[in-house]
């Protein structure tokens, strides 16, 4: 009850605050400008200007962003700014004071580093990784207003007669205002999350430059007076900065961002076209003069230069990106991207209020075909079957090759009525006549189908796509070359669950015979569970991390016993084989009703926090938490254990192999934590192998 209603108060301060300061500023703006009113307009004011301060620190209490440097900076540098507004507006209000440069520009000027500061800083927790093609459009942003800048603030500020100290002030706002553009212009390229509480960071920070760059104008051509319409961007801006702190997306903001593709938005490419633009564009003008004409001519030549090759990587990079959801074989969509918009299809099927079908086609006794004809062969059948897959397939329709000899269709808009007969459609659509191949040879080649649908009420992608999975299995027991449609939930029996995991636990058992005189799988599932424990995992994740961390290897039972046990290095192909075992365990372990979970994790625990880990390619925060723990534990029981092709680490070289990896292979946070085990003792030496059970 006690905390039902304090996420009710809790989510009413934001916006009580908002309106609050809005209807502050409005009688600040109301109350007439005189000598009796002057005391009642600065506390007004200044009392805009000082509420962001508590409004942070009660967001860094309540929220409890797991970064809290960066918005403890943010409040001291607003903190320096309320006693700079209270020192400007009593000199103009009650003394009379209006010099320049004053002690309020000190104060002023004096907060942009702490603001500064805490943005980069807010940068680096969003994203860990050198994300260097936002960097390089930032700069191009950045680089773009400093040239703008120079020219029309800066440089006409050094040409007057002020004193030194005058012009230095001048010249320090602009200077100052770029230094924080170029912050937020990072901040807003970032692949961090984008929750309320970051749109009001940026409404602040370009309220801000904004004020403070007309500011600099009205005082070189003396028009500024206290009280303009300044003031109402500065308090707006002081609003947007409380309102972020308060509103519950604040901790979000601080989060790692999954790390974006090739980025090359319509808005971006305007943008960068428009920044890189501006240099040509200011050369015509400021020689517009010129009889000859030489000097347009070559800034117009620049120009087309430019765009031309701007055009030229929008394309390369469009390319790319459609080769990288692309199956090279079959020309139909990867995994990858079936997985990813899965998720979206369901988010506007929800909204639409329609039904979406998934459809998992499995080529029946593919390997045989392999075996007898080749692997070339066995390639030419997967294209056919994928042209013929296509050919039945509506328009819009996510068609994908979901593994070796596994296709997937993503159906949206669809009937319950029609899920079966779309499955017997993509069964006859392979069946209806054999597969020719080389020298008039022909192949008879049928497909299984399983099918679930969406319930339409909070639907999970991995669950649609388990059901799916359950329901091949069932056509696959039924005799093949068939249609199962599988609904969910799936009542299964207690004992047929404890029987599968216990056979599955007696496999994990046998791989570790196969690698070491470690039990392995046990080792990690123990360290998983201390990490996950240790780093605040409730209950059922720490049982899923244990559980997977227990079978992460389960997938290697496929791989010959010849390639796992080898004393010597692997070469390339014996690799390639290694590396397919995660995706060999999720197949496996999905098969078990509720174990699609696990078998999520199992897939990713080889991924890498840089991205660059297999198979999947994902990068960290996209990276299940329970896989980023198990990737840590799997590195340290395997540099610690007795393997074929390499020698057993010691516990000071293991250490330092986490260390070196810390934010390139694994999620820092996991390595701190697991250290910091280590050095209380939680995480011990690995135990023997049991004896395998005759």
């Amino acid at each position: 009850m006690i905390s039902s209603v304090r996420r009710t108060f809790g989510g009413l301060v934001w916006p009580v605050y908002l309106v609050v300061c809005a209807l502050v500023a409005v009688a600040y703006f109301a109350i007439p400008e005189n000598d009796a009113t002057n005391p009642l307009r600065i506390v007004l004011y200044c009392g805009i200007s000082a509420s962001a301060v508590p409004a942070l620190l009660y967001g860094l209490r309540v929220h409890r962003p797991r970064w809290r440097l960066p918005w403890l900076l943010i409040a001291s540098s607003q903190a320096v700014y309320f006693l700079a507004d209270t020192s400007f507006y009593t000199a103009h209000y009650l003394l009379g004071i209006t010099t320049f440069p004053f002690v309020a520009d000190v104060l002023y000027l004096a907060h942009y580093p702490l603001i500064v500061t805490g943005v980069l800083l807010l940068i680096r927790a969003r994203s860990p990784r050198r994300d260097l093609l936002s960097l390089i459009d930032a700069t191009v942003l950045g680089v773009a207003a400093a040239l703008l800048s120079w020219l029309y603030l800066i440089k006409p500020l050094t040409s007057g007669t002020e004193s030194g100290l005058t012009t230095a002030a001048y010249v320090a706002y602009p200077v100052l205002d770029l230094a924080l553009l170029a912050v937020g212009l990072r901040l807003l390229l970032d692949p961090g999350p984008r929750p309320p509480s970051f749109f009001l960071l940026v409404g602040n920070l370009l309220a801000f430059l904004g004020a403070d760059s007309i500011y600099v104008l009205q005082r070189i051509d003396g028009s500024y007076f206290a009280g303009n319409f300044l003031d109402a961007l500065w308090l707006a801006g002081n609003i947007a900065l409380g309102t972020a702190g308060l509103h519950p997306t604040m901790a979000a903001l601080t989060q790692t961002g999954p790390g974006r593709e090739l980025n090359l938005s319509p808005l971006r490419v305007t943008m960068l076209a428009a920044a890189s633009l501006i240099a040509p564009g200011i050369l015509v003008l400021e020689n517009a003069r010129v009889s000859d004409g030489y000097v347009n001519a070559i800034a117009v030549a620049c120009a087309v230069l430019f765009l031309l090759t701007l055009g030229r990587l929008v394309v390369m990079v469009s390319e790319q990106r459609r080769l990288a959801v692309t199956d090279s074989l079959t020309g139909l969509h990867t995994r990858r991207y079936f997985e990813m918009e899965l998720p979206k299809a369901l988010g506007r099927a929800s909204r639409a209020r329609t039904r979406l079908a998934v459809f998992i086609v499995d080529v029946d006794h593919f390997k045989s075909i392999n075996d007898r004809y080749g692997h070339p062969v066995g390639d030419r059948v997967l294209v056919e079957i994928s042209n013929r897959l296509r050919e039945v397939v509506r328009e819009g329709d996510v068609l994908a090759r979901y593994g070796g000899e596994e296709f997937a269709l993503l159906s949206t808009d669809v009937a319950d009525e029609d899920v079966p007969a779309i499955a017997e459609r993509l069964r006859l659509a392979v069946a209806r006549e054999p597969v020719v191949v080389e020298r008039a040879e022909w192949i008879a080649v049928t497909t299984s189908v399983g099918a679930a649908r969406a319930t339409g009420q909070e639907d999970d992608p991995m669950q649609i796509v388990a059901a799916a999975d359950r329901a091949l299995y069932a056509a696959k027991a039924e005799g093949r070359d068939r249609i199962s449609v599988g609904e969910r939930p799936v009542a299964v029996t207690a004992v047929d669950h404890t029987a599968a995991l216990g056979y599955l636990h007696s496999v994990s058992d046998q791989v570790d015979h196969y690698l070491s005189s470690h039990s392995h799988g046990r080792a990690v599932g123990s360290y998983a569970r201390v990490v996950c424990r240790a780093m605040g995992g409730d209950a059922a994740t720490v049982h899923n991390t244990e559980l997977a961390g227990r079978l992460h290897d389960v997938g290697k039972i496929v791989i010959p016993e010849s390639v796992l046990s080898k004393p010597a290095a692997l070469d390339e192909a014996e690799w390639a084989l290694l590396r397919q075992h995660p995706d060999h365990g999720y197949h496996l372990l999905r098969s078990v009703p509720d174990l699609h979970e696990i078998a999520e994790i199992v897939r990713q625990h080889h991924e890498r926090w840089d991205g660059k880990g297999y198979p999947l390619g994902l990068a960290a925060a996209t990276i299940r938490f329970e896989a980023r723990i198990i990737s840590v534990c799997d590195a340290w029981a395997t540099m610690l254990a007795d393997r074929p092709y390499r020698r057993t680490l010691t516990v000071d070289e293991a250490l330092q192999e986490l260390r070196d990896g810390r934010g390139t292979q694994f999620d820092p946070a996991v390595v701190d934590a697991f250290l910091r085990l280590h050095a209380d003792g939680e995480i011990h030496r690995l135990p023997p192998l049991l004896p395998a059970k005759s």
